[in-house]
């Protein structure tokens, strides 16, 4: 029989029912589900799915937090031949909606209440969607089913009716549609296929040792192909324990209580952890500042010695030992002590970052792709790490540099096309089977690296095609910065949007007796504004002149998800951002004079009060 994802991650031979496979937090501890269970559970679903007349080829969407309901539901999907349509928890009414018209799907398993109630007086717009079955609450009238009701209906289906739909079922058959997350433009469907994924998560275990006894904690959400692929049907694959956290924002913790030997995560949060690191170190006294300092500067001298095939002196080995024992202890310890690596992917990681975390005896192993290859196309693994590009061309996996430098991609991995939309499809996909990226790259000794997205290269008024990213990675890279928009397309001069770390700015301005009442009255301190220039001057002090931020506006938030200006991975949503500080990044072009102007922004709603 064709491998399918269900066929071969359920098949009973390969892990004894009694073996671990999830793990759940309930009443303040975690739950370990076994293989057994797991597939009692999927088996349910199936059969429910089947007794609502679902056939091979319907959609059926889910929109659900992380949780082993996700897993049973989606597993359950694809076990009768239907295609899963994941939505991000995290999305408004009217992207759903857009999804489930789109999709045409047939059914919805949802588990968020407050859309749910609004979805209830929208049901005309989906005439489609026959049954909304709820996780996590009493159905209410019409076609909404409760999860007990579901699985109910279900009880009279013979398990070998799911066995005949898999005996079916082709590798080459949609699995799932998966809509991008519309940085630039309206989500489309991406079309992947069984091969698609499976193909994918073979290749990378050739990169990555990863085993049975390893422990993986589960945060990104599963929505996002790179978390569906990585960190979910690699880890079924390899009966690896998936621990699922609370919330992101609960992340920390679990990490503590977990303590998963491998994490797979979006540059963010190493960002996140990073400044924490920093705001500690500079809150403590001198001799903690100097010993941290000293501990990153054996750690990079290690780290050249190992980026360069040399073997480290003696000296500079012990060095380190004792740098991570004394300075980077504590880190190893609130991340559970027992972490092999992370592996990065999403957007670009910074070079600062990734040097840090190695010097800290933690290695983040950098890669690339996107939700049409299923994800990934490249990637750094262990003994094959390079700083500053996203590693070696997964097995089975081509790639090319085309004449513009756009990188293309051909392999097993590529998408079967977008849902109904041929343009589009024909636009990235030829027809010898060379996926366009939309990224500019370099393919270097084996090593590929990205420059920038091509869609989003900055073309100045002088003609200058700049990536923006890059500029981005080197300012976030200060302390006192945490989130930057860099913006000049068709302008004389590059400007930016900053956020700064709130903590890192408070410390300074209580060390520097300025005062103020909230982060508002911080951003437009003339001192404040004052230090991110001399930060940002020193940052960009080698570049050339085109390649500098010449003025900069210092938000009073960071970019919110909610306001539309951030994908549910954490990615700046470059129109809707400009489009939403249009008056503040047009004004840094009306001074008069070419010198230095740059301002603060107190945002207080989306009336925009204040500056």
């Amino acid at each position: 029989m064709t491998q399918t994802l269900p066929g071969l991650l359920l098949k009973p031979d390969r892990f004894a029912d009694n073996d671990i496979i999830l793990r759940e937090k309930r009443q303040d501890a975690y739950h370990p589900i076994n293989w057994g269970e797991l597939r009692g559970e999927v088996r349910k679903r199936a059969k429910g799915l089947l007794a609502l007349g679902v056939e091979p080829g319907d959609r059926v969407a889910i929109m659900a937090p992380n949780s082993p309901q996700w897993a049973y539901a989606d597993l359950g999907i694809l076990s009768v031949g239907a295609i899963s349509v994941p939505v991000y928890q995290t999305e408004g009414i009217n992207t759903l909606l857009h999804i489930l018209q789109d999709s045409s799907s047939r059914l919805l398993i949802l588990q968020a209440p407050m859309v749910a109630a609004e979805l209830m007086q929208r049901l005309d717009e989906v005439p489609q969607l026959e049954k909304i079955i709820l996780l996590d609450q009493e159905p209410a009238a019409g076609r909404a089913l409760s999860l007990p009701q579901w699985i109910l209906q279900g009880e009279s289906i013979p398990d070998n009716e799911i066995e005949s739909r898999l005996s079916q079922r082709q590798g080459s058959d949609v699995a799932s549609l998966v809509y991008t997350s519309g940085t630039t433009g309206t989500p489309k469907g991406v079309m992947l296929t069984h091969d698609n994924f499976l193909s994918n998560v073979k290749a990378c275990l050739e990169f990555f040792d990863i085993r049975a006894e390893d422990e993986c904690l589960s945060f990104l959400p599963l929505s996002h192909v790179f978390e569906r692929t990585c960190g979910y049907y690699l880890m079924l694959h390899q009966g690896t324990t998936i621990s699922y956290a609370e919330s992101i924002d609960r992340v920390p913790v679990n990490f503590g209580e977990v303590r998963p030997t491998v994490a797979i995560s979006v540059p963010r949060l190493y960002e996140k952890m990073y400044a924490r690191v920093q705001e500690q170190v500079l809150g403590g006294p001198p001799i903690k500042r100097r010993l941290f300092n000293l501990a990153i500067l054996i750690g990079q001298k290690h780290t050249a010695y190992l980026l360069q095939n040399r073997i480290p002196p003696a000296w500079l080995k012990l060095a380190l030992k004792a740098a991570q024992a004394v300075v980077f202890k504590k880190l190893h310890q609130r991340l559970g002590g027992r972490l092999r690596f992370f592996v990065s992917g999403g957007a670009p990681l910074g070079q600062n970052l990734a040097e840090f975390f190695l010097s800290a005896g933690i290695p983040i192993y950098e890669g690339y792709g996107l939700t049409e290859t299923a994800p990934v196309i490249s990637a750094n693994h262990p003994g094959h790490l390079r700083l500053g590009t996203i590693g070696q061309v997964i097995p089975g996996t081509e790639v090319k540099i085309a004449e513009d430098g756009e990188i293309l991609a051909r392999g097993p991995g590529i998408f079967k096309g977008y849902w109904n939309n041929p343009e589009a499809t024909a636009e990235v996909l030829q027809e010898d089977g060379w996926f366009h990226t939309g990224d500019i790259g370099v393919l270097e000794n084996g090593y590929l690296a990205i420059t920038d997205r091509k869609k989003e290269l900055i073309v100045t008024a002088g003609g200058k095609n700049i990536p923006p990213q890059n500029i981005e990675n080197r300012l976030k890279a200060d302390r006192f910065i945490a989130n930057v928009l860099v913006f000049g397309d068709n302008k004389p001069y590059l400007v930016g949007l900053i956020v700064p770390h709130f903590p890192a700015l408070a410390q300074y301005a209580n060390f520097k007796k300025i005062e103020y009442l909230n982060d508002c009255d911080l951003v437009q301190h003339p001192r404040i504004l004052d230090l991110i220039r001399r930060r940002v001057d020193k940052v960009q002090v080698d570049q050339a002149s085109y390649l500098q931020v010449k003025r900069f506006t210092l938000l009073s938030r960071d970019f919110l998800q909610e306001e539309g200006e951030l994908t549910p991975t954490m990615k700046i949503r470059r129109k809707p951002v400009q489009q939403r500080f249009a008056n503040q990044l047009e004004g840094m072009y009306l001074a008069k004079d070419h010198g230095i102007h740059d301002h603060g922004f107190c945002i207080v709603d989306r009336k925009e009060a204040g500056s």
